[in-house]
């Protein structure tokens, strides 16, 4: 029995949920949070630099993030970065501070970003099914090269579903919170 197929598994698989919890801390729900900003991306200097790595952010308040440049001269350029993205943000700056207010979210609205988290969620599931059926693999061409027995066999892949299924019962139980974060007026 090779152990380094389970530890392989529960790598991959524990990668794939941060991803999804990465992926969904950018979904916007309706209180202010820095993370919605990560994706951002600033032309600074001559290149594409994360918008945390150019300037400070804050939640004064629940519905407004504050954004302080360490370099007054990007102001107009972290402004761009924002009306760019696909967040429907309106900044505004005072020539030091740009302020972010987050706009109240109408119920058609969390209903769309409910539907996208469910979508990101089903296809996390997916990659986790993906990586079950490669360790499967891996099992089952282990046992036709006699390196393990038919039970053997039998007994890893019920190891490797049940690993799957608390796994996939972890991406339901992120999913749901995050949805309801987002139906939260």
């Amino acid at each position: 029995m090779d152990p380094a197929v389970m530890q392989t598994l529960d790598q991959r698989m524990t990668k794939t949920i941060l991803a999804l919890k990465e992926e969904l801390s950018a979904v916007r729900t309706g209180r202010a949070s820095t993370n919605l900003l990560d994706r951002i991306v600033v032309q600074a200097y001559g290149s594409e630099t994360p918008l945390n790595q150019v300037a400070t952010l804050n939640v004064p308040e629940p519905r407004l993030i504050t954004i302080q440049p360490w370099d007054k001269k990007l102001i107009k350029a972290i402004e761009k970065g924002i009306l760019e993205s696909d967040l429907g943000l309106n900044p505004s700056n005072d020539g030091v501070l740009i302020r972010v207010p987050l706009p109240e979210l109408n119920e058609e609205r969390r209903k769309e970003l409910v539907k996208m988290v469910q979508k990101t969620g089903e296809q996390t599931k997916v990659a986790l099914r993906n990586v079950r059926r490669e360790a499967m693999e891996m099992y089952k061409k282990q046992e036709k090269n006699k390196e393990i027995s038919q039970d053997d066999l039998r007994h890893l892949e019920k190891v490797v579903q049940e690993h799957t299924d608390q796994r996939v019962k972890e991406v339901d139980e992120i999913v749901a919170h995050k949805e309801a974060d987002v139906m939260r007026v």
